[in-house]
């Protein structure tokens, strides 16, 4: 497996979380979003859509990292990222898309550089876009897991799986913006319960080949 990504990317650092949970090894290539280089032809003629992760399988070109966990899920089941049965499986899936969907689309980076480019506001402002997109996105995440009995050590349960995979990078890059995060004290007993872990430390962008 080749995995292309950025070392602050969130979506990459989903799929490095879930590789290392798996056991699976991955040679890695960075593609540095902040200078460009996914604009670069060769990279938008490998992903049409100049975004990271790509997994690279033998043969098999993969995008979009919750396709991609999917994909990891069903050709790699142990460890399971998703729990047995429909029900469950749904919640973990609903809770995984509150942030891939919901809230990172809104605060990833060419969305920020076209606020401050193109549209021209001011870093002011374009914090407070972030902050409060964030704090949406979260309040309800806290609610949906600190209300729940399926709520354990982890998002489901006492296992990580994929729900974790995803809100360990956003709130990483919550913290990269200075955004409060007091009101969520179950986010954050769960993100720190996934640090206990070496699958997910080791995973971190601070520690990638290609940090900065």
């Amino acid at each position: 497996m080749r995995l292309i990504g950025y070392f602050r990317s969130s979506a990459a650092y989903r799929v490095r979380i879930a590789l290392n949970l798996k056991g699976l090894a991955a040679e890695h290539r960075s593609v540095h979003l902040a200078k460009g280089e996914q604009k670069d032809p060769a990279f938008a003629a490998l992903n049409p859509q100049k975004l990271v992760p790509v997994l690279e399988d033998g043969q098999d070109r993969l995008f979009q990292s919750l396709a991609i966990l999917e994909y990891l899920e069903e050709t790699h089941p142990e460890p399971p990222l998703l729990p047995a049965g429909a029900a469950a499986r749904a919640r973990v899936r609903a809770l995984a898309q509150v942030v891939a969907c919901e809230i990172h689309p809104l605060n990833n980076l060419r969305v920020l550089a076209y606020l401050t480019g193109e549209l021209q506001i001011t870093e002011e402002m374009k914090l407070a876009w972030y902050r409060h997109w964030i704090a949406e996105g979260l309040a309800a995440l806290e609610a949906m897991l600190a209300n729940s009995g399926d709520t354990g050590r982890f998002c489901h349960g006492d296992m990580p799986g994929l729900a974790d995979v995803c809100l360990v990078p956003q709130l990483f890059n919550a913290r990269r913006f200075d955004c409060p995060l007091s009101d969520y004290p179950t986010l954050l007993r769960i993100d720190a319960e996934c640090g206990a872990l070496a699958a997910f430390r080791d995973a971190a962008p601070d520690v990638q080949a290609d940090a900065e």
